[in-house]
């Protein structure tokens, strides 16, 4: 079943390139007294485009105050603009021993890095900053900062490099998510693709929380191949535990199959409860779903892309 530790370069054809021009990675943070337009500019600074108000909160800057808006409505509102300047966005790879699973496209590190070269391209077009690292072991890989699509074949290089190793005892996604936060700079956007497999207690939720604090914005692409989501198994089987080596026998009747499939649906559908409470858009997905429909439909409508 497994495709080995080499996964295809990431490359698409032109065409795919130029739907991915078309699109733009989702802000959705509204900075006082600044809002992002929907593509960067060239310009570099803050331009004089009025975009909106919202009300004003204490702390935030009275130079921003509509005077004229709180003398007709005895009630303080901040001015929004359209910002120009650069922002950052940040891309995480899982590539743990869990992720090198499937055949062909649905190998699961091969589609993730497919997502990740994908994303990274419509940051490049869109001339946001770009920062790609991965989080198979406390201490994964973290790339320079790219900037401009002749970045582009960087980008691929890194991705298509060999996994940072396996970590002992199992991925601690907890622990390497925290240790991005605490090293990486300038946040924004942030997307994890990840099967969501950690020996931590909480399975990644600390960490993301940790990058949350530090105010990434963070995006959830949990990546599961075919047979992970319907296993066909049947009888007596050895199953060993990708990340830790340890073995366990089963038997595999329909209704251990049963049991497989509700407790997948109710750890999925709790992790989408998790995000859905702290705004985090959250996205299910098997590898089997058509790459381009991943990218041009099921991001847009789950709000990671415009």
């Amino acid at each position: 079943m497994q495709s080995g530790r080499t996964a295809r370069d990431p490359v698409f054809d032109e065409a795919f390139l130029r739907k991915l021009e078309g699109l733009d990675i989702a802000a959705r943070r509204l900075k006082a007294g600044v809002l992002r337009g929907e593509r960067r500019s060239v310009k570099r600074g803050q331009s004089v485009e009025f975009a909106d108000y919202r009300d004003y909160t204490p702390g935030d800057d009275l130079r921003r105050v509509d005077w004229h808006a709180y003398a007709r409505f005895e009630r303080a509102f901040l001015k929004l603009y359209h910002e120009e300047e650069d922002r950052t966005v940040h891309i995480l790879v899982d590539d743990s021993p869990s992720m090198d699973w499937g055949d062909g496209d649905r190998h699961k590190l091969t589609y993730a890095r497919r997502a990740a070269a994908a994303l990274g391209y419509i940051a490049l077009a869109g001339l946001d900053r770009l920062a790609v690292g991965t989080v198979g072991a406390a201490l994964g890989r973290r790339s320079p900062a790219y900037r401009g699509r002749a970045s582009l074949f960087r980008l691929f290089a890194f991705l298509a490099a060999d996994p940072s190793g396996d970590a002992p005892g199992g991925t601690d996604l907890d622990g390497a998510l925290a240790e991005y936060a605490a090293r990486a700079r300038q946040p924004g956007p942030l997307f994890l693709i990840s099967d969501l497999y950690s020996a931590g207690t909480t399975g990644g939720r600390a960490g993301l929380l940790a990058l949350a604090a530090r105010g990434y914005e963070i995006n959830v692409i949990h990546t599961l191949a075919p047979d992970e989501i319907d296993p066909a198994l049947n009888g007596e089987l050895k199953l060993i535990d990708r990340e830790t080596g340890a073995e366990r026998e089963l038997t595999i009747d329909e209704a251990a199959l049963a049991r497989y499939r509700a407790t997948l649906d109710a750890w999925r559908d709790d992790l989408a409860g998790y995000c859905r409470a702290r705004n985090w858009p959250y996205l299910p997905v098997g590898t089997d779903l058509p790459f381009d429909e991943l990218i041009l439909t099921a991001l847009r409508r789950n709000g990671m892309v415009n």
